[in-house]
C-alpha cells in the first residue's frame, strides 16, 4: 500500500514536470524556429484577402460563388491561427449577401 502511495506521488511530480516543460518549450520552439512570425505573417494575408474581397463586393452585397467559398476558407483558417473578432462582424455580414453562381 505504502508502495502505491510512492509511485502516486511520483507519477503526480512526472506529470506536472512533463506539462511545465511542454508550456516552456512551445515558445523557445517558436522564437527558435520563427513559426510565430509565420503564423502573424499568415493571419495578415488572410485577413487582407478577406478585407479585399469585403471592399470589392460590399457595394452590391452580392459576391461570387467561388469568392465566397474562398472568403469561407480563409475566415476557417484566420480563426485557427486564433484571429481576432475584427474580421468576425465583415464575415456575419458576407454570409448575408447574394451569392452570384
Amino acid at each position: 500500500m505504502e508502495l502505491l502511495t510512492v509511485l502516486a506521488g511520483i507519477s503526480s511530480c512526472v506529470t506536472g514536470i512533463g506539462a511545465a516543460l511542454i508550456l516552456l518549450l512551445r515558445p523557445v520552439r517558436e522564437a527558435l524556429t520563427g513559426t510565430k512570425h509565420l503564423r502573424e505573417g499568415q493571419k495578415c494575408l488572410l485577413r487582407s484577402n478577406m478585407l479585399h474581397t469585403y471592399y470589392k463586393n460590399r457595394e452590391h452585397s452580392a459576391i461570387r460563388q467561388y469568392e465566397y467559398e474562398n472568403f469561407l476558407l480563409e475566415y476557417r483558417a484566420y480563426k485557427a491561427l486564433r484571429g481576432n473578432s475584427f474580421i468576425d462582424r465583415i464575415y456575419q455580414e458576407v454570409k448575408t449577401w447574394d451569392i452570384i453562381s
